[in-house]
Formats: C-alpha cells, structure tokens, sequence
C-alpha cells in the first residue's frame, strides 16, 4: 500500500501572516511539522504543497520535498490534489501546516482507517473534549459517528444538543474533530471536482461537501491532541513549551 503523507502550506494568513515560516524556535514552524511527520511509520513520503515560492525556498535548506502549486486554490484539500495528481499512490494523508505538536501516532491511525477498511474512501480523526467551554466554542469542530465509526455531520454549533441541560450536556456525549484526513487517491481526486455544497458553504467545514454528496467518512477516536497554530499569542506559547523542553533534555 503506497501511502503519502502531504502538508499544504498557504504563505497568507489573516490571523498569523506567513506563519509558517515563524521560527523563533530556531526552526520553521512548518519544519516542526514536517519532521514530526517524518515520525509516522506508515507514509512512505512526506511532502509540502506550497503556493508560495517562499516557502519552497525554506523547505529546501531543511531538507523536505516540496511542490508549489498554484496559488488561487480554495482548500488545503485542493492544493494536495494538485501536489499528488501525478504521483503513483493509494492513500493520501492530509496533514495541517500550523500542527507542530502533531503526534506521529495519529497520522498513522487516520492512514490505518484506510489501510484496514478496503471500503473506506475518506477517513479523519475525533478525540474527547475536557471541557464544557470547549464544546460550546464555534472555533472548535465537533463531530458525531454512528454505531459503525462512520460520520453522521460535523458542526460548529453543540451536537447533540442537549435538551435537559438546554445545550451541553454529559462530556462523553461529545467528540472533537481533529484536522487531519486520509483519502484514497481516486477519491481525493473525485471530491475536489465536486462543487461545494450548501452545508459545507454555511458551516465553513469542507468535510460536509463529502457527507452531502453521500460519501461516507469513517472515524477513529484518539487520545493525544494538539491545538494548531492560529494566532502569534498561541505560537508565543508554544515557543514557550519548545524551549523548556529543549532545556530540559539538555540538563
């Protein structure tokens, strides 16, 4: 099975521009990524899909392979199918650019959704929330599954509502998404012909365009996650977090 892990890498960004070519850490920030990609065990490669020249030119002097695409792309998701249109894979993994923390583990798991389910076309990732702030916060995706670890819809409003607790209800009803993806090659290809979607257009969520279109996305649970980098107050903290783990491997 021919598996290629791919990290799309926009230079603009409203929030946080060209952050991924932060590097108070010493390192890019889409270096920190790149190598904890380099991590997984199941992709055979890892490449960047840049639409700036930019961040070709960083990637270069840290070794990563990388292909500038066009920049007018609507999604991450379409610039990856711009970056593997040619290549002879089966299973294309869909890693965030701004998720330096990313565990190795999960690119593997979300990879495995496809390796062992030959039916499966598109998979992703949902972890437990902590917290009841968390689940009513928009920014935050949440997501619910059937019985057989498929997804029924992903929204950034409380699902399930809770009409006993009018919106939040038990923690363990509640699932998190988590911004990673796996596609088979043909169907990554299919999707991105697809028009957006009245669902996907209104939640602002690309995934809904799959589920909308009848495409069924299978889910797995996991443990560790990690926030992505939106904003220079959450990289300053994770600049923090690097180097008191850097200092504390040197004593």
């Amino acid at each position: 099975m021919r598996i290629v892990a791919v990290i799309p890498a926009r230079y603009a960004s409203t929030r946080f521009p060209a952050k991924v070519l932060a590097a108070d850490t010493g390192k890019f920030l889409i270096q920190h990524t790149y190598e904890q990609a380099r991590r997984a065990t199941l992709p055979g490669q890892v490449i960047i899909a840049a639409d700036d020249r930019r961040i070709a030119e960083a990637a270069r002097t840290f070794g990563a392979a990388c292909v500038l695409t066009r920049q007018d792309h609507p999604s991450g998701t379409d610039r990856i199918a711009e970056a593997v249109a040619n290549l002879d894979v089966d299973i294309v993994v869909n890693l965030q650019a701004d998720e330096p923390e990313i565990d190795p583990a999960n690119i593997d798991r979300v990879a495995r959704l496809l390796v062992d389910d030959p039916d499966a076309r598109m998979g992703t990732l949902a972890a437990r929330f902590t917290s009841g702030e968390q689940v009513s916060d928009p920014n935050i995706v949440k997501v619910i599954c059937d019985h057989r670890g498929r997804a029924i819809y992903f929204s950034r409003s409380v699902i399930p509502y809770h009409r006993d607790s009018a919106g939040v209800g038990p923690l363990n009803l509640y699932r998190r998404h988590l911004g990673i993806y796996s596609y088979r090659k043909d169907f990554l290809m299919e999707i991105t012909k697809t028009p957006p979607t009245a669902l996907e257009l209104s939640e602002r969520l690309e995934q809904l365009r799959a589920l909308q279109s009848g495409h069924a996305i299978k889910i797995a649970t996991v443990e560790h996650t990690c926030d992505g980098i939106d904003t220079p107050q959450q990289y300053a903290a994770f600049v923090k977090r690097y180097k008191a783990q850097a200092e504390g491997i040197q004593r």
